[in-house]
């Protein structure tokens, strides 16, 4: 297939594309190679894709319409997966409207590109973060999701809807991804296993939030790959058994459907940590501090439906998936 893949120099968006090369799949990938985190990682990304005859790499932000008109217009993509947002939760405290342009408008953008030039089916990200104050576990796609707890996740939450009235209004199948806690090679420095991998590798101190008692469903990065792509190939259909009497918000009479993507196995960030120090041989130094603005104390993903609709679960372990990121941190960071 002919796919455009948004985010290509983003962590899951350059994982995914390789994916989709290796299987023959034509790849469309647009990335403006914003400065939100290190450059030289976005690019050592995407060079990795830039050398395959079947990748275009389109150099454009999801806010310029015209660009992203272009693009459809030239390439006519089948399908489309949107990756590409502005990340980050604590980010979002200082920078809102960095959120506003890039997954507001943008996806606005993908939304009517999708719309004027027959797309099939839409993937897109959400996130674990838009079940926000709810605290019955495991979280599932029925739940309420109206209490968000960053914009970061009201801006994932809105996607929801506005990807819903586009399939409702114009029949585009769309398909939104709930994505739990990913980490693995070529993660996104930002995050955790990279920020505390630094530190530990230099004998500095991490800042461990809830001192420590976060449960996290990491999720390592090639199960989220293999749920995207399971999804992709199965685009949404309308629920006939859906009535408004008692709505289902994972789904619709409109070909619209969501799902969780988390490994079911929710980890303590301890523990998560003293995986981290067995694989670089050294103790990490603590400082314990409390619950940041925005965060949650503890994800759990419920992946019952992701299961029955495409026939995958998550399956890499907690002690796989960081031996994995260990070997290639020491690796990409020549870390000895």
């Amino acid at each position: 297939m002919k796919i455009l893949v948004t985010g290509t120099a983003g962590f899951i968006g350059a994982a995914l594309a390789q994916q989709l090369l290796a299987r023959g799949d034509e790849v469309i990938g647009i990335d403006n190679l914003n400065d939100y985190y290190d450059v030289r990682l976005k690019q050592a990304r995407l060079d990795l894709l830039t050398s395959q005859p079947n990748f275009t790499e389109l150099r454009i932000g999801l806010e310029d319409k015209n660009a992203i008109d272009q693009a459809f217009k030239t390439y006519q993509p089948q399908r489309v997966v949107n990756l590409a947002a502005q990340a980050g939760v604590r980010y979002s405290l200082s920078n809102p409207q960095a959120y506003v342009d890039s997954n507001i408008t943008g996806f606005l953008n993908i939304l009517e590109a999708c719309r004027h030039f027959g797309t099939e089916h839409l993937v897109y990200a959400s996130s674990s973060s838009v079940y926000g104050a709810n605290t019955r576990m495991p979280f599932a796609e029925c739940d309420n999701v109206d209490h968000p707890v960053s914009l970061y996740a009201a801006t994932k939450k809105s996607n929801e809807l506005m990807a819903h009235t586009y399939s409702h209004l114009f029949q585009i199948p769309t398909t939104g991804l709930r994505f739990f806690t990913v980490y693995g090679p070529w993660g996104r420095p930002d995050m955790a296993p990279i920020l505390f991998a630094n530190k530990i590798a230099r004998g500095e101190a991490i800042e461990v939030f809830n001192y420590g008692k976060h449960r996290r469903d990491f999720t390592y990065i090639d199960d989220i790959v293999a749920g995207i792509i399971h999804s992709l190939d199965n685009p949404a259909q309308p629920n006939s058994n859906w009535t408004g009497e008692h709505p289902d918000p994972a789904s619709s009479s409109a070909p619209y459907r969501i799902y969780n993507i988390g490994s079911n196995n929710p980890v303590e960030l301890l523990h998560f940590i003293e995986l981290m120090e067995q694989g670089l041989g050294k103790t990490a130094v603590k400082n314990l501090l409390p619950m940041q603005p925005g965060d949650v104390p503890d994800t759990y993903a419920n992946v019952d439906s992701l299961v029955s609709a495409v026939g995958y679960k998550p399956q890499t372990s907690i002690e796989e998936g960081v031996a994995r990121f260990i070997e290639w941190y020491r690796a990409y960071y020549a870390i000895r």
